[in-house]
């Protein structure tokens, strides 16, 4: 594949939209009002589009009986943007966009909407005020972060005889559960306006408004405040590698189009075509390129989202899966949003799903990268789920689970997030880890055993963990849009969700002796082939509270005084067993116990004890004592 790696200019192309002084009035002294969409003001409400192929543009309302001749848009300059204020119109009104065009009369929902009424319906000018409230405390640092993926249709108790999805508040009201938990931070499946009620959100109809099936935008404002105001981050996924492909009214915008393609706001030839509609964005664009960083910018400063996390850019920043041919305006476009955000915005983490282990994602723009924080890290996701869901012991590789606890960007741990279940992982052919091993069978001993096995990874390697919807109650079989998640089997496998707080808990180091934890370090001890068992010790600057060790049987058979090596000679704390019978009435409490390393050489290491492991399960150490 090839890498860019060249630093890429301030694309000349990226200039705003016409900001014009609102103190330079025009005929009859009417400011002009900076923005796009629909923008409300004191005496009524402007609007501007951008329709360069348009012969006449007006807005139809509810302010004006949908009438085209009243309130007709004056062309602003060769670029193609269009302007009009209307007195007297009002936030709430429903509006769109009535255009002559060489192709005919049309009428458009504004691109720019900030909220529809639906994915067919009109635009409604949105009201910008909203009370957030009291300044909250800062989120925490990334290292310190756990991430807990979720959809809002499906975060829902279902109403009987309805098949309506889930909603903002439904999600809200699940919060004492998430805090219980442990998480601290929600990343959102997309939730800009998609076709109908229910969608992964994947294709988004309306860029800048909320899905309305939701809830709305003021709905999720409210959301975002309350996660605050209890402690937890949000991230956003966003989708700029395709838009739509269906109640996609920028398509043909202003009627123009070549070769049969989507008009102003898409590429025009091969650079069109995506697994999802020939519908990606020009990205070479001006108009295009401001449409897109305005949508990301417009999360962050408006909603205060915390974080973007940005669907497989891979097809932004190229054609096709093999990561060619390269698309150089896509790479830049992305250079731009994420250098702005670092810029205004440096606690913001963007995340890019790229999938191809590429080092220049996460690089700084300043040195050619893309400029993420973090990136989806497929080469621990995959040997994870492969490890754990083989049928055989011996198909268990010791050395790739080594690879995948040890692989990092850039030499940084932390640009990478880490997990074992995420929408992609559990649907698209693929199912939850415990359907994978049991099929319909949640109560399966191998299920649970390995499922868990998995998820104590994540928490103990370095990078920062993820778990999806439900997968701390082993929600089975696959995620789909119209299933919610299954609420009764959170009483049913409380056990299980205990042995995920705990996990949490070591993490984010509440009793004072895991820091290490959230370190950067890593040092794989033993993969041991035969034994089908790995050790590893973690630790940030090391010392008392710091070190940990990590000991994983892959095995079904537990092993007995099992020597292993450590760093130091001093007493070492069992933090956690996941063979308790606690966190599962199936697990066999297996009798492992606190130890006192030794002297005496043993894998590399000064020092040395034994321990016993219970089959499939994983115990974690701490140092104490000096």
């Amino acid at each position: 594949m090839p890498i860019i790696n060249r630093p890429a200019p301030k694309p000349s192309s990226a200039r705003p939209y016409p900001s014009i002084d609102i103190r330079h009035g025009r005929s009859g002294g009417a400011p002009v009002r900076s923005g796009m969409g629909a923008i409300p003001h004191e005496a009524g409400v402007a609007f501007r589009v951008w329709a360069p192929h348009a012969e006449s543009v007006a807005v139809v309302g509810t302010f004006n009986n949908w009438d085209a001749s009243k309130n007709p848009l004056t062309r602003e300059n060769d670029e193609g943007y269009w302007y009009a204020d209307v007195p007297g119109a009002t936030v709430g009104a429903e509006y769109r966009y009535a255009l002559k065009t060489p192709a005919g009369d049309l009428t458009k929902i504004d691109p720019y909407a900030r909220e529809v009424t639906n994915s067919v319906g009109n635009g409604v000018v949105h009201d910008p005020k909203f009370d957030w409230g009291e300044e909250f405390l800062p989120t925490p640092s990334w290292n310190q972060w756990v991430i807990y993926e979720l959809h809002v249709g499906t975060f829902n108790d279902p109403e009987p005889d309805t098949d309506k999805p889930g909603t903002f508040r439904d999600v809200v009201r699940r919060f004492d559960h998430l805090k219980k938990l442990g998480v601290n931070c929600l990343q959102v499946m997309p939730v800009a306006e998609f076709a109908g009620d229910r969608s992964w959100g994947y294709n988004p109809a309306h860029m800048f408004a909320v899905e309305s099936a939701y809830g709305g935008p003021k709905a999720f404002k409210e959301f975002v405040r309350e996660a605050h105001r209890n402690g937890f981050a949000v991230i956003l996924d966003v989708v700029y590698n395709h838009f739509g492909p269906s109640d996609l009214d920028l398509w043909r915008f202003d009627g123009w189009s070549e070769n049969g393609a989507g008009g102003i706001y898409f590429y025009q030839d091969w650079r069109k075509e995506t697994p999802w509609g020939d519908t990606r964005p020009d990205y070479g664009r001006p108009e295009v390129r401001q449409f897109i960083r305005d949508n990301a910018l417009m999360w962050v400063e408006d909603y205060h989202i915390d974080g973007l996390r940005m669907d497989m850019t891979l097809y932004i920043r190229s054609v096709r899966s093999d990561g060619e041919p390269n698309l150089p305006d896509g790479w830049t476009l992305l250079q731009w949003i994420n250098g702005e955000i670092r810029e205004k915005h440096p606690n913001t983490l963007t995340i890019a799903e790229d999938l191809q282990h590429n080092d220049w994602m996460t690089k700084p723009v300043g040195e050619g990268g893309a400029g993420y924080g973090a990136q989806w890290d497929d080469k621990f996701v995959h040997p994870v789920r492969e490890a754990v869901i083989a049928a055989e012991d011996d198909h268990r590789s010791m050395a790739a689970i080594a690879a995948a606890l040890t692989h990092r960007y850039n030499g940084d741990a932390f640009q990478r997030v880490i997990y074992s279940e995420s929408h992609d992982e559990v649907a698209n052919g693929k199912a939850r880890v415990v359907h994978e091993i049991a099929p319909g069978d949640p109560k399966n001993w191998f299920a649970q055993k390995r499922s868990t096995l998995a998820a104590a990874l994540v928490f103990t390697a370095p990078g920062i963990p993820m778990l999806f919807q439900g997968q701390e109650f082993l929600e089975g079989e696959w995620f789909r849009d119209t299933v919610p998640v299954d609420w009764d089997k959170r009483d049913e496998f409380q056990g299980i969700v205990r042995l995920y707080r705990d996990l949490i808990r070591l993490r984010l180091n509440h009793a004072g002796h895991t820091r290490g934890l959230a370190g950067q370090h890593i040092s794989v001890i033993r993969a041991d082939e035969a034994n089908k068992v790995i050790v590893f010790r973690r630790w940030m600057e090391g010392g008392t509270g710091d070190d940990v060790v990590v000991i994983a049987n892959f095995h079904r058979e537990p092993r007995n005084n099992f020597t292993i090596g450590f760093p130091e000679g001093s007493a070492w704390k069992l933090q956690l067993n996941s063979d308790w019978k606690g966190y599962s009435t199936l697990f066999g409490d297996y009798p492992s116990a606190d130890v006192t390393a030794e002297p005496g050489e043993y894998d590399g290491l000064p020092n040395h004890a034994a321990v016993n492991i219970g089959p499939y399960s994983v115990l974690v150490y701490a140092r104490t004592s000096p």
